[in-house]
């Protein structure tokens, strides 16, 4: 019989997006993968790859009536896959399936650390409460964690979250070989054309959640006094579990402006980055941001706030620039700077494209984790 790893996230975008790859790989080495999210629009999708697809309600946020019962569900399903393995993801998630990896008594339950929920600009209390959250299902509920950040891994290992020999920084990585390979694109003018984008614009690109630890609002409130050939592209959609009327509300004031423009969820981001001159993710919270590699992999150079995971990919000076959170001042500052010299914007997308060459491909960052479930099932 094939060994069987359970891949649990939140939302099934969370699977498609960030473990196609590794779920891909793990099913060619052999393994029966089995995936528990909440019920998505890729659940077909999944299923055509070979994966087992099994619906929970999972939900993003604190409740815990709503919580129990995910724990509850997720435990019968575990009971009955019965895996070798356990990994799981994002933030909520983690720790309800992690009670239940517990309570269905498997032997290897894994966490990934995309970003501890824990960060610099929370209140005191509320950042000393999820980090003994963190530390607590670290030590109780997990045999194994990885982080992709080299800051979130040094601090687990400095308050003893695991054994060290049971943790593993794996940093993170996009497909440079197909998805995120610059040259697989050759004409620059004929994508502007196809996208409907002049030669003249000069595009700064977002992607993600459209919400407001993101940062975009500070983004669109930073276009409003540039140049009307200064384009902000904003690729991503209102999640529905985290809808907020207010923050809709002031996004969507922007959508008549001529200078921006909305794209919703696509598939086809890599030819948005291609075209794109500049990327800026001003997020307050990070992991170790996946669409700041995707940018630097298509030669762009890189706005972003001075926060863990986005501090690690982007070279102050070098390859983009790193700002304060919530300075729609000085996101405006930096994005006419670039704008106004090309032989630094240039150097920059040459500096980003080779660091992201340099250390984030994803078939590293994959290795790393085959290694490991190897390693665990032999014992």
């Amino acid at each position: 019989m094939k060994p069987k790893v359970v891949q649990v996230a939140a939302i099934d975008y969370s699977i498609v997006k960030l473990l196609a790859n590794l779920n891909e790989k793990t099913k060619k080495a052999g393994y029966e993968v089995h995936i528990i999210t909440s019920e998505g629009p890729y659940k077909k999708q999944l299923e055509s790859q070979g994966y087992i697809v099994h619906n929970v309600d999972i939900e993003r946020k604190i409740k815990p009536m709503s919580n129990l019962k995910s724990v509850l569900n997720i435990m019968k399903i575990l009971k009955q896959i019965r895996p070798e393995i356990l990994h799981v993801h994002t933030p909520i998630a983690s720790v309800l399936a992690r009670i239940a990896g517990k309570l269905a008594k498997v032997s290897n339950i894994i966490y990934t650390a995309h970003g501890f929920y824990f960060h610099d600009d929370m209140p005191k209390k509320k950042y000393k409460l999820f980090f003994g959250i963190e530390k607590f299902m670290g030590k109780y509920f997990t045999d194994f964690i990885f982080t992709q950040s080299k800051e979130d891994y040094d601090l687990a290992v400095n308050n003893k979250f695991r054994p060290e020999d049971r943790m593993l920084w794996i940093s993170n990585g996009v497909d440079l070989e197909y998805e995120f390979n610059f040259k697989n694109f050759q004409n620059l003018l004929e994508m502007k054309q196809k996208l409907d984008f002049k030669d003249s614009d000069f595009i700064v690109t977002f992607v993600g959640r459209l919400v407001e630890e993101k940062g975009i609002l500070d983004l669109l409130k930073a276009s409003e006094e540039l140049s009307e050939n200064i384009k902000i592209v904003v690729v991503g959609e209102f999640p529905e579990k985290e809808r907020d009327a207010t923050i809709n509300e002031k996004i969507e004031e922007f959508s008549n402006r001529e200078n921006v423009i909305f794209t919703g969820q696509i598939d086809n981001i890599n030819e948005y980055l291609f075209i794109s001159d500049v990327f800026c993710l001003p997020s307050y919270r990070e992991g170790m941001p996946r669409s700041i590699i995707e940018a630097m992999a298509m030669k762009n150079a890189i706005i972003a706030t001075n926060i863990r995971g986005s501090r690690e990919e982007v070279l102050d000076g070098v390859s983009g620039f790193l700002v304060d959170i919530k300075r729609e001042d000085l996101i405006r500052d930096k994005i006419i700077q670039l704008y106004n010299n090309q032989d630094l914007l240039e150097s920059m997308k040459l500096e980003s494209y080779k660091r992201a060459h340099k250390l984030y491909n994803e078939n590293d960052v994959i290795e790393k984790q085959l290694s490991v479930f190897e390693s665990v099932i032999k014992k």
